[in-house]
């Protein structure tokens, strides 16, 4: 979201600064050559107000050589060249000599319209990557009449050298304002995403079973605060259902586990005034003992969701061997070979209790569905920050689609319904894990069965808030 925003807002601020930094340096370029014409204004009056005295077209006259020396000194202190025309075009006095007005379209018009008794007052404008003149007329009055035209041609270097120069300072400007407005689209969008990123973090927290984790309603914009006092409500509200559901299946599994003790025990008792070896109570048996187990595990699931974990360092290795070990009589009662591998030493943080837990689920689901002859095998391995625990089988293993669901509450493989199970025992060895920030992953093994990978952390996990704000 950062990379859409900023870009916008810079665009915005680039866009608001370019719009107002075209029409000022386009005012001061206009400044600049309008302070040069009317200089030019200036000094076609004076060269008019002289022409005025000169009569005679071709005459001598003190008049008219003053009127050249003026000219001359003028080009020759300025560069820029002058004159005084008749009319019909001829030359009064001009400097250099020989000079005529210029043919070109500006200056034909130029001359036109001093002819019809105008001053020149909006030349095109000259810019400074432009080459070009400016070209400056004023008439010459004499008994209410146009006599002549006093004419300008002055080079424009200097005034597009002025005009850099004046753009150079505005230029600096606009730089610095847009340092400064990227700065500012830079605290704007921390400011404004800080709480996005805070209710991110937040909401995948509550996703990974860290129900407590809330966002401290402070900050940002009302908006944004809102939302985040809104997201409170609903994790209370997700909590407390969460909190009343489990209360529910623990309240539900002990209530129901007493009068189901009592039938089986009148099972039992009915059993022995029946003949030896009757079907129909060995199954209402078999189906009372299931029973019993489901709400075993599922009071097991619900506290394994409930309790907090007591995390310590812990001989991951030595736990791993520990309860190969206690296995070993049900994988040699089944024929499969059960054994252990890795490093003898190997720590990582975790619950002990929990971790022997699910360890013990892992393993016991692995040598239920291994078949006669065939190895489990326990590997222990530290791998940089992780201490991982695998348990592979020689087993059928999983499809693709099953290994998505592996795991998941009650369910159970098609293919492995006659095996003696509840469905809880993953999902209880996931919440087990959960709590103490570890995971379990499954995937295939090669050349078949299944591979379950227990991942602990090696160091201390960073203890959480404790009132699961940010």
């Amino acid at each position: 979201m950062r990379s859409r925003l900023l870009p916008l807002l810079i665009l915005l601020f680039a866009g608001v600064l370019l719009a107002l930094g075209f029409p000022l340096a386009a005012s001061l370029a206009a400044a600049e050559q309008q302070r040069l014409v009317v200089d030019r204004i200036d000094d076609t009056a004076r060269f008019a107000s002289l022409a005025q005295f000169v009569t005679a077209r071709n005459e001598p006259g003190e008049r008219l050589s003053t009127l050249r020396r003026e000219l001359q000194r003028y080009h020759d202190l300025y560069g820029i060249r002058a004159g005084v025309f008749y009319r019909d075009g001829q030359a009064m006095a001009v400097a250099p000599g020989g000079w005529r007005v210029p043919p070109s379209e500006a200056g034909e018009k130029t001359f036109q319209e001093a002819l019809a008794g105008r001053r020149s007052h909006d030349p095109e404008q000259v810019w400074p990557w432009q080459q070009g003149r400016i070209v400056v007329a004023s008439p010459v009055i004499r008994d209410g009449d146009v006599a002549a035209v006093v004419f300008t041609d002055s080079p424009t270097g200097a005034l597009r050298s002025r005009i850099l120069q004046g753009w150079l300072p505005l230029a600096a400007g606009e730089a610095a304002a847009m340092l400064l407005a990227v700065a500012a689209a830079l605290l704007l969008t921390r400011w404004v995403l800080r709480p996005v990123r805070v209710l991110d973090r937040a909401t995948h927290e509550i996703a990974t079973g860290q129900l407590k984790s809330r966002v401290a309603a402070s900050g940002g914009p009302p908006e944004l605060q809102r939302l985040a006092h809104s997201f409170n409500e609903m994790a209370d509200n997700v909590q407390e259902v969460l909190e009343q559901q489990r209360a529910f299946v623990a309240d539900a599994s002990h209530q129901l586990r007493n009068p189901l003790s009592a039938l089986l025990l009148r099972i039992e008792l009915l059993g022995l005034e029946l003949p030896e070896g009757n079907t129909e109570v060995a199954s209402v048996r078999a189906e009372g003992k299931r029973l019993a187990q489901v709400l075993d595990d599922l009071l097991d699931l619900a506290l394994a969701e409930h309790s907090a974990a007591d995390l310590r360092l812990t001989d991951v290795a030595a736990l791993a061997a520990e309860r190969v070990a206690a296995w070993g009589p049900v994988a040699e009662r089944e024929g499969v070979a059960l054994g252990c591998a890795g490093p003898t030493a190997v720590t990582g943080w975790a619950d002990p209790i929990a971790l022997s837990s699910a360890l013990d689920a892992v393993v016991d689901n692995a040598v239920k569905f291994t078949p006669s002859g065939e190895a489990v095998t326990v590997t222990v391995a530290a791998a940089g920050e992780r201490v991982t625990v695998e348990v592979a089988d020689g087993g059928p293993g999983l499809t693709e689609d099953e290994l998505s669901r592996v795991g998941d509450r009650f369910w159970r493989s098609s293919r492995h319904q006659n095996v003696s199970g509840s469905g809880l025992g993953l999902s209880i060895t996931r919440a087990l894990l959960a709590a103490g920030g570890a995971a379990v992953a499954f995937a295939p093994n090669e050349p078949h069965g299944l591979r379950a990978t227990l991942t602990l952390p090696r160091g201390e996990p960073v203890a959480p808030a404790t009132d699961g704000t940010r």
